[in-house]
């Protein structure tokens, strides 16, 4: 497979996951399921292979890629699911897992062959819908390896493609689902006295919006795209055509600063930048932003600008309290260091990504434990393994 395939964002591998259920042949879809000590991604990332040794996405740096490749033609050639198990621990020099590949932890990977079981997941993904996926790693009980049932945390409900329904273990499971489908995590559950499952949260990529129109804002869209959001670029005058400018962006939209809120759906899962370097344009953007449900919203230019902001809103009867302004980051972006075009979306799409994952940005080296967090999901599903 090429750099650029391994490399590619979330949403890509899953609209890949899309075309290749309307394609001819047999792709088998790579899943990391679990993890023990240190892992270079954590469980629900995954990796499309086809019969031709291509693979989209990652699983790791890099480390079991071709092995992968070569368990996936086994699979393909039973078309039965195999859940296999890596031991990159640093251990016997005569184990290829244990020389040092760089992860250094045990990986549990579940292949299977890409299957029309797997569409409800992608439609409700592009739908704008969060789902889990559960999927069954053993063969104990009235369950096979491989069944699948999908989870919708807005219903409640569980949907069963095929199986026996009675089967599955819906009320223990809904705790779980919910909470891994509206957070688009992973985990492995063991039901009692039931199956052990793998359950999968897809959540809807975030959106980030981004108003304005100059040559800078070109490289914040290519950069958040590539980010696993879903990016939406607006200009309030149309001159510009927006689509040609900034081919990155999900969508384009002309509207006006007066018609923010009626025009956009602003969500607790939409992330803003208001970029437009028009002091009114900016000004009431920033106003119909911070009426919203919108959780970040980065402001361009100095603190001395936006102080000028609040002089002004207040000489027309409009003030904000600490909390009404707990959304707003301005100047916007972290403190890289740098001061080029691509450094400056650099840091305003870390911040948003931070935000965005409830984190606050700070070397890794002084993070006590793992890189990426692991859910512990209700008590009521059972214990995860």
């Amino acid at each position: 497979m090429t750099g650029s395939n391994w490399s590619v964002p979330e949403t890509e591998v899953v609209q890949r996951i899309r075309d290749r259920l309307d394609a001819d042949g047999t792709d088998v879809l790579a899943t990391v399921v679990d993890i023990e000590g240190n892992a270079y991604r954590r469980p629900g990332a995954k990796m499309l292979l086809d019969a031709g040794g291509s693979g989209v996405g990652s699983i790791t740096a890099g480390c079991l890629e071709d092995e992968l490749i070569r368990v996936a033609d086994e699979v393909r050639a039973t078309d039965e699911p195999r859940l296999v198990t890596y031991d990159l621990m640093e251990g016997d020099e005569e184990d290829v897992w244990g020389l040092g590949v760089g992860c250094n932890g045990v990986i549990e990977v579940l292949l299977e062959p890409l299957s029309e079981t797997y569409r409800p997941a992608v439609e409700a993904v592009f739908g704008g819908r969060d789902v889990a996926v559960v999927t069954v790693l053993d063969d104990d009980g009235p369950l096979s390896e491989g069944d699948r049932a999908y989870y919708d945390p807005a219903s409640g409900s569980l949907s069963v493609p095929s199986g026996a329904r009675d089967a599955w273990p819906v009320g223990a499971l809904a705790g779980a689902a919910g909470e891994l489908a509206e957070r688009g995590r992973a985990d492995v559950v063991r039901v009692d006295d039931g199956p052990t499952l793998f359950v999968d949260g897809l959540a809807s990529p975030p959106e980030l919006v981004v108003f304005g129109t100059g040559h800078d804002v070109g490289p914040v869209t290519e950069l958040a795209t590539k980010n696993d959001f879903r990016v939406t670029v607006v200009g309030f005058r149309g001159a510009v055509d927006l689509a040609e400018r900034f081919p990155d962006a999900n969508r384009t939209l002309t509207t006006s600063p007066a018609a923010v809120a009626d025009d956009l759906t602003l969500d607790d899962d939409t992330y803003a930048v208001v970029m437009t370097h028009n002091f009114v344009d900016d000004r009431l953007t920033v106003e119909a932003l911070l009426d919203s449900p919108v959780p970040y919203v980065g402001l361009m230019g100095p603190r001395e600008r936006f102080e000028r902001m609040l002089e002004e809103f207040e000489a027309e009867g409009r003030t904000f309290t600490d909390a009404d302004l707990a959304p707003l980051y301005t100047p916007v972006g972290l403190d890289l260091g740098g001061g080029s075009p691509y450094q400056i979306a650099q840091s305003i799409v870390s911040e948003a990504l931070a935000v965005s994952n409830g984190r606050t940005p700070r070397h890794l080296q002084t993070r006590e434990g793992p890189i990426h967090d692991r859910i512990n999901v209700d008590a009521d599903a059972g214990a995860p393994r």
